[in-house]
């Protein structure tokens, strides 16, 4: 990952944060600083988050959504409650990006924030154009907004039909 740089991983397959974890890993090897925010994923998920805290302090993950399960699978009363959650996250990695406070930024699951309508696209863009240049973003989900196509300098596409492989 170049510094400075936008890259995303998205698609309807599997891997998308293996594939993001790998790339923090290469970036904690160059001596870089890395954050990684999870959205969308409730806090169930003990082994994944067990495996990623090992990893600190050299990667320091944040959770701020208090449901088990995947958003999606919440009632739309359990959604409401979350959505402060959701957006707490979203506020906290605008302020990772406007202190600079890490070389690489990896915001797991965060494109879903605009597709299920908790985040516009036009606040999403706000915090793409605020990162400074040494700064590198990672953003999976899976469904890209179009939208940002303009802010994005690498693009991978995990396939439906082949989840362990990219196009």
């Amino acid at each position: 990952m170049k510094n400075g740089s936008i890259e995303v991983i998205c698609g309807h397959g599997h891997g998308k944060t293996a594939l993001a974890m790998g790339k923090g890993l290469q970036a904690i090897a160059e001596q870089k600083s890395v954050v990684m925010i999870q959205f969308l994923k409730g806090c169930a998920h003990s082994g994944e988050r067990e495996t990623l805290r090992r990893l600190e302090p050299e990667l320091r993950v944040f959770h701020f959504e208090k449901a088990d399960t995947f958003f999606e699978k919440l009632t739309a009363e359990e959604k409401e409650e979350e959505l402060a959650n959701i957006r707490n996250g979203f506020h906290f990695a605008k302020k990772v990006i406007a202190t600079g406070e890490c070389d690489l930024l990896i915001l797991d699951e965060v494109l879903g924030l605009v597709n299920q309508n908790i985040v516009s696209p036009e606040e999403f863009e706000g915090m793409l154009r605020a990162k400074n240049e040494g700064m590198s973003l990672l953003l999976t989900g899976t469904e890209f907004p179009r939208e940002l196509a303009p802010y994005v300098d690498v693009f991978f596409t995990i396939s439906e039909h082949y989840p362990d492989r990219l196009e």
